[in-house]
């Protein structure tokens, strides 16, 4: 109640970091001396806009009515939804199928972003993939007036956009920061990170790289930066469970026909324990992240160099290899 008055009477007056809960993450925002109440207002705001687009989880959502629809009939689509449908099928077809939107399904079965998650049985998995095909999404480009439209073939389809729609959103509140004239900002969208502008002081941008087999906060290792970059990263220590077999299952989900990991449907295991790719935009880093850790260290290594950004990747060994660029401004911690 006291900020809220404080921002009320003082609207140009410079305040901190700021934090709030949007697309079911943790989003937090630095604006370093340019963070006023009203600039901060306004990026949330964006955010949970985007929520109501591309939440896979809100019944009012753009993408829950699409999935309500599958196998039923076309539906109109925001200019918003189709731009990352569109990226999101171009990730498809580039790895192959690794990153696939519609995963949806899979996704619900293993139900591993609730509290009560469970390892499916193996004709489950079997009959839920059957709804899980990136080409079965087709979308239609607005013209002449006419709104973009997307359509679900089959019924029981449907798309989760969990590994794209973060990026998407950072990459939309750099716009606002280039509108508004920000020199400097530190987005992190529940570890999708972006740095806008030049560090304070001068110098590279110091982005640490979590150590997956350690507690939050514990780093392999910290990225040196320049400005109006991304990072973003994949782990098998993000979410997980443990099953009653004892076993850790995390949350990426193998979808190859002739991948790394034949257990298609299955978490992969493919010796890696995180991915983290740095790239001009946050959307694009949300995508190869997913598409990489699946794709395996050799496959994901060269579609994010053919792509053009950098690529870091942790084995389980504790081994860190990657692309020349990534590890010229990596710097391990020294528990490595």
């Amino acid at each position: 109640m006291i900020f809220g008055l404080a921002a009320c009477s003082w609207p140009d007056r410079t305040i901190g970091a700021q934090s709030e809960i949007v697309m079911d993450t943790v989003c937090h925002i630095d604006l370093f001396e340019s963070g006023t109440a009203e600039l901060y207002r306004d990026l949330f705001t964006r955010l949970r806009e985007l929520e109501h687009v591309l939440s896979a989880y809100r019944e009012d959502s753009e993408l829950a009515k699409l999935n309500r629809n599958a196998g039923l009939e076309a539906v109109e689509i925001s200019m918003e939804l189709y731009a990352v449908l569109e990226r999101a099928l171009y990730f498809a077809e580039i790895s192959g199928g690794a990153f696939d939107p519609t995963v949806g399904p899979l996704v619900k079965l293993w139900d591993i972003n609730s509290s009560h998650p469970r390892v499916p049985l193996d004709n489950e998995i079997q009959a839920i993939l059957a709804l899980v095909n990136w080409q079965d999404l087709e979308l239609t480009a607005p013209r002449d007036g006419y709104a973009a439209r997307a359509f679900l073939k089959r019924q029981g389809m449907a798309v989760d956009l969990g590994a794209i729609a973060k990026g998407f959103a950072a990459d939309q509140l750099v716009k606002i920061l280039e509108e508004q004239g920000v020199p400097r900002a530190i987005i992190n969208l529940g570890g999708d990170i972006y740095v806008w502008g030049e560090r304070a002081g001068g110098g590279p941008w110091r982005i640490a790289v979590q150590d997956p087999l350690a507690e939050q906060g514990i780093f392999a290792g910290i990225l040196y930066l320049g400005g109006d970059i991304s990072v973003v990263c994949s782990g098998v220590y993000e979410r997980y469970f443990t099953g009653a077999d004892g076993k850790s299952y995390h949350h990426i989900l193998g979808l190859m026909e002739n991948g790394i990991d034949s257990r298609r449907g299955y978490p992969v295991e493919n010796h890696l324990l995180s991915v983290t790719v740095i790239a001009a935009s946050a959307m694009d880093a949300d995508a190869l992240s997913t598409a990489c850790f699946v794709l395996g260290y050799e496959k994901g290594l060269e579609l994010a160099m053919a792509f053009g950004a950098e690529i870091l990747f942790i084995f389980e060994d504790k081994a860190i290899r990657g692309s020349p660029g990534a590890l010229d401004v990596f710097s391990p911690s020294g528990v490595y």
